[in-house]
């Protein structure tokens, strides 16, 4: 069915306002998100960097200090002259510290504030390791290594550690940091003026586009050409032009319904004022009443012809209100609507009937449109069925679809006429049955509303006419299995069951 789509919220509320505002927010967000952590990254690196050097020397001092360590005769002593002591303490920015423990973990040399370390599984002696530590309420990068008091494996240890404040390490990484994080507070706003230049000029063609738009006249729905357009705007462009060429299809039908409707209502109209002067000209009170008579019926022409034309631009209408969905019972409409039409079969006497299926057999639709399609395929069953004739309205179940059928034993419409009497104003030669031809076209109109589809057949039965309505299912869940039920996809029209009661 061309069913209106499921209500949203307004688009306000769901898509931004500004397709180039979100797209730079999206893409200077995430810049600014990842900044603050580069900074981080680079102060880690640079301390790293920074350390590298003057972990190399600190090592250096390490490994002289324990040159000069002497241990015999379970005594250790470190031999550092004067000038040697100086020259180790000696810098301009940190303070260096030493100190050489014992064989018993005493302070032999240097200074006491250096705390202890004990020697992990896998040290091993000569090597240099690294730690920091506080000393004197200073954060000191420490440089330490065992020696081996003999050559016995598990000879006691003894301890040289040298270290050293982290001033010089300091400036360095801030030297480091400076220098990268400097040029991005020229880079990152240069960067932001330059997305934002180049966003500008990425959208220029929608601009261009918008301007075509705008400067198209209001009767120009010719569609817009795609030749220069991004491919991303490609999709929207087809879907335009989609909406333009159904809005000129509905313009085309309504133009055409006007003109017809204007063909249509002259006739009764010429012929309504012409029976009106006649019946003005008459003095005897039999012809004036036969006169009026015949003013009578051509106003109840006019006013059907009226009402089918009204229900077939109400059924061309696009407007949601009018065609709103909601879940029906065809099988209660078919039968509301019989009812209806129950004293215009008994007054030709007409064995009229409705076999239904005793379910509800729910689709979605709208009960306006669908209970006047439902009037028009009745109706018309009645009125081209001869007095005394049969018609019989019958409802049918599948598991996919829901079918309405119409029998009856009339006077039949020719093969070559079945797809042209949906035409409007259309009607077979011979019907001998007065109508205005649009029954059958309000019939399709609002079927195709819908997704039904209507198929005019000779009855299996023999004379007449058998219409089937066939829509898309919406049964309710965990439903029994329905009387009459028909297969999922019939090959031909069901065949009806015994003849039904009277409405």
């Amino acid at each position: 069915m061309r069913a209106p789509p499921k209500r949203s919220e307004p688009a306000e509320q769901n898509h931004p306002n500004s397709l180039f505002g979100e797209i730079l927010d999206w893409m200077l967000a995430p810049l600014l998100f990842l900044w603050p952590i580069s900074i981080a990254v680079i102060y880690h690196i640079a301390n790293d960097i920074a350390d590298e050097p003057h972990d190399r020397a600190l090592a250096e001092n390490a490994r002289a200090v324990s040159r000069l360590t002497r241990i015999g005769d379970g005594k250790v002593a470190l031999n550092l002259p004067g000038p040697a002591r100086e020259l180790l303490r000696h810098d301009e920015q940190d303070s260096v510290y030493y100190q050489v423990r014992g064989l018993r973990g005493e302070v032999v040399a240097g200074d006491a504030e250096i705390p202890a370390v004990a020697p992990e599984l896998d040290d091993r002696p000569d090597t240099v390791y690294f730690r920091d530590e506080d000393v004197k309420g200073e954060e000191v990068r420490v440089a330490y290594l065992f020696l081996r008091a003999g050559r016995q494996a598990d000879a006691p240890l003894v301890l040289v550690q040298v270290g050293e404040t982290k001033d010089k390490r300091s400036a360095l990484a801030n030297r480091i940091i400076a220098g990268v994080l400097l040029p991005q507070f020229v880079v990152i706003p240069l960067a932001v003026i330059l997305v934002y230049l180049g966003l500008g000029r990425g959208i220029a063609p929608l601009r261009r586009l918008q301007r075509l738009i705008e400067e198209r006249r209001p009767s120009d729905l010719a569609p817009i050409s795609t030749r220069g357009v991004p491919e991303e705007v490609m999709p929207l462009i087809s879907a335009f032009n989609d909406m333009m060429a159904r809005l000129e299809q509905n313009l085309q039908a309504q133009q055409r319904f006007i003109a017809d409707a204007a063909h249509q209502m002259r006739t009764p109209l010429t012929g309504l004022k012409m029976q009106t002067e006649l019946a003005l000209a008459e003095t005897e009170p039999a012809q004036l009443r036969e006169s009026l008579r015949h003013i009578s019926e051509s106003a109840d022409r006019a006013a059907h012809l009226i009402n089918q034309l009204l229900t077939l631009a109400r059924a061309e209408a696009s407007s949601e209100k009018l065609h709103r969905v909601e879940l029906v019972d065809l099988e209660q409409a078919l039968r509301d609507v019989c009812r209806d039409l129950v004293p215009q079969a008994l007054a030709k006497r007409i064995d009229f009937g409705v076999e239904a299926t005793g379910w509800p057999l729910l689709i979605e639709g709208n009960p306006l449109n669908l209970r006047e399609m439902l009037k028009n395929l009745v109706d018309n069953a009645i009125k081209y069925t001869p007095e005394g004739g049969k018609v019989t309205a019958r409802t049918l179940g599948t598991p996919e679809s829901a079918l309405v059928e119409l029998e009856d034993n009339g006077i039949g419409i020719p093969e070559a006429d079945r797809e042209r009497v949906f035409e409007r104003f259309y009607r077979s030669l011979g019907s001998g049955a007065e109508g205005s031809g649009l029954g059958l076209a309000i019939v399709r109109e609002i079927a195709e509303l819908h997704r039904a589809t209507v198929t005019l057949m000779p009855n299996p039965r023999g004379r007449g006419t058998l219409v089937q309505v066939v829509f898309p299912r919406c049964a309710p869940a965990a439903s029994p299995p329905l009387p009459g039920m028909l297969p999922a996809a019939p090959a031909e029209p069901a065949k009806p069951g015994p003849a039904a009661p009277p409405v």
